[in-house]
């Protein structure tokens, strides 16, 4: 049995204790600072989670971030981090004022960094903080592939990988993580594995823009109907210019045909909120009219990685070379109409 703390109360935070507490863990959920009143929900009405629809675990332990330290004073065998790739910074942060020496952390969030012009990985990035706080034995693993927070709270069969430089550190998780539904693989290209998962969520998007873009001209009726020739098209090409990103930034191109890549490409196009983000884009609608109409308070993985590399992308890359990518990135961070160059 291992101590598993868990910070971040959210949709996959919460889901990701079911199978700690199912291989026989001691698991805390404790919410951030801006998920008081939601810790205190759960709690009051027997673990239900209301985005999940679900009761958690009876035996797993549920506390506001303001227990942090005394929770964690009592010593912890994993950190995981479930907040939003916004909050990583803050989570650094918070962990540094315990922090001991290879404490293994595990990364559950999606996204990228630019950090003094360079486009880094979120496990590059709570490294550096960490160091700046004086850590310098930091042990972080990134856990990524195709997980819907709400099947694998479901116990739905679902398989993912770990990944961490130490094989050994992926193989320790991986025993103590595990479950008949929850399967995991293990890999030590931490950066394409995050560059895969992160990346994915722009593309989704586009995915989910197919029936608009499959021929503008005809009845949104014919549309919906057959657009999977155009979908089918996206998804390869899709697919071509994340082995050339991932290539680029100094992930293993094999990375990217496994399940950080297109296994969770293929969930999110077919079932994610950037997939529907992608839809409105599709029928025309400018980002900023789509998310205020639509998707005012639910949280768009895609457009808010795009706003963070999207700078650093247009200078650095060429859209020859990434036409798919510079079309999505164009149509959020310059509010443009989707347009693809077929």
């Amino acid at each position: 049995m291992k101590k598993i703390v868990i910070i971040g109360a959210g949709a996959m935070g919460s889901a990701f204790t079911v199978p700690c507490v199912d291989n026989d863990n001691d698991v805390t959920l404790i919410g951030t600072h801006l998920e008081n009143e939601l810790i205190t929900s759960i709690k009051k009405n027997k673990n239900f989670h209301p985005t999940l629809k679900i009761n958690l675990p009876s035996k797993l332990k549920i506390e506001r971030f303001e227990n942090l330290k005394a929770i964690t004073e009592k010593g912890a065998d994993v950190i995981v981090a479930a907040i939003s790739s916004i909050g990583i910074k803050w989570f650094a942060e918070e962990i540094s004022k315990f922090y001991k020496k290879k404490l293994p952390i595990v990364l559950l969030t999606k996204g990228l960094s630019v950090e003094k012009d360079e486009l880094i990985t979120l496990s590059e990035k709570i490294n550096i903080l960490l160091k700046e706080k004086g850590h310098n034995e930091i042990n972080i693993s990134a856990i990524k592939g195709p997980c819907l927070a709400t099947g694998l709270a479901n116990k739905m069969r679902t398989g993912t990988v770990i990944a961490n430089p130490d094989i050994k550190e992926a193989q320790f998780l991986k025993k103590i993580i595990s479950t008949d539904y929850y399967s995991t693989e293990i890999s030590n290209d931490i950066i394409g594995v995050e560059l895969s998962g992160a990346i994915k969520n722009i593309y989704s998007m586009l995915i989910g823009a197919s029936e608009g873009l499959s021929n503008s001209k005809a009845p949104i009726e014919i549309q919906s109907k057959y657009y999977l020739n155009t979908s089918a098209s996206l998804i390869h090409r899709s697919i071509s210019e994340m082995v050339e990103f991932v290539s680029l930034y100094g992930g293993n191109s094999e990375t990217v045909y496994g399940l950080a890549g297109l296994g969770d490409l293929y969930v999110s196009a077919i079932g994610g909120r950037n997939s529907l983000m992608g839809k409105y884009l599709g029928q025309g609608h400018l980002y900023k009219d789509a998310k205020e109409l639509y998707m005012k308070d639910i949280t768009v993985e895609g457009a808010e990685l795009a706003f963070e590399i999207g700078p650093k992308i247009f200078k650095d890359l060429k859209a020859n070379k990434f036409p798919l990518m510079f079309s999505v990135l164009k149509s959020i961070c310059e509010n443009k109409k989707l347009e693809i160059n077929w």
